[in-house]
């Protein structure tokens, strides 16, 4: 949906353009191109170190093919890993857990789960949280302290390169501005010449605020707001996973367990009681 939305923002410009009778050559101001996007992206690469604009332009790519979405059977798939964890260590009790977060990628739990051995924070935050479990000593709730500490640190970092974003889209009519004044010097330098060439001249200028607003409020704004969205969207299935987690180490059935995350996800994509039953006890 990302390509899809930016092609109607541009053609719509470009179609409203067309039936006021305007000229597209004089858009295509290669100058004005160069002065706002190569200032703009000079003060990115001014502002943030390497690991995030690294970040912002993956995720940026990300909101072009439609931002990070997690399933209704995502969310099931999850469900279902929890309980099979869950089961087996009150089967085998919590040692059995073991070789398991010590070698996630060769777990044959975590194996069956592509969606959650892809995302590498939420492999890390839950073999990290059973590997502090296994060692003992730590009450439930300095537990949930410290995965709370964990999800805040990870929400920090992933924060970074949608402000970013955000900052370059801010800067953008501030350019265009810088690149409509040049573009006035220069026709003030022209003020002898016929008022075609005067008129070509401040058309070129104009040129230079449409292009820095267009793209601010048209594109990378848009795109800094959708890899905020991608970023709450893994930091629920953080909690969904802390949610369950948590619930059993304080002794909860496993069913219950992953009840309890069940009901942390959002309504949207939340499934039922039912489906949830049925899918974890699936063999």
């Amino acid at each position: 949906m990302g390509i899809v939305g930016l092609i109607i923002v541009f053609a719509c410009v470009a179609l409203g353009y067309a039936i006021h009778g305007g000229n597209f050559a004089i858009l295509f101001q290669i100058n004005e191109f160069i002065i706002i996007g190569g200032a703009a992206f000079g003060g990115f690469l001014l502002a943030n170190p390497m690991p995030v604009v690294k970040k912002a332009i993956s995720g940026a790519i990300e909101a072009l093919k439609g931002g990070f979405k997690i399933t209704k059977e995502q969310y099931l798939e999850t469900l279902k890993m929890l309980y099979e964890l869950f089961q087996l260590a009150k089967k085998d009790g919590l040692i059995a857990l073991e070789p398991h977060v010590e070698n996630p990628e060769g777990s044959s739990i975590f194996t069956k789960y592509e969606f959650f051995l892809k995302n590498h924070h939420a492999v890390s935050f839950v073999a990290d949280t059973f590997k502090v479990v296994l060692n003992g000593g730590v009450p439930a709730n300095e537990l949930e302290d410290l995965m709370d500490l964990d999800l805040e640190t990870m929400h920090h970092e992933e924060e970074k390169p949608s402000s970013a974003l955000s900052t370059m889209a801010d800067s953008f009519p501030g350019l265009g501005i810088v690149a409509a004044v040049l573009g006035v010097v220069i026709t003030m330098g022209k003020i002898d010449q016929p008022p075609a060439v005067i008129g070509h001249s401040v058309a070129a200028a104009l040129v230079g605020t449409f292009l820095g607003i267009l793209l601010s409020y048209g594109m990378v704004g848009p795109i800094a707001k959708s890899t905020e969205h991608s970023n709450a969207a893994r930091m629920e299935y953080l909690k969904v996973l802390k949610a369950g987690i948590l619930a059993f180490v304080k002794g909860m059935p496993p069913l219950i367990a992953v009840e309890y995350a069940r009901r942390a996800i959002e309504t949207d994509h939340r499934p039922t009681f039912q489906e949830m039953e049925e899918t974890v006890k699936q063999r």
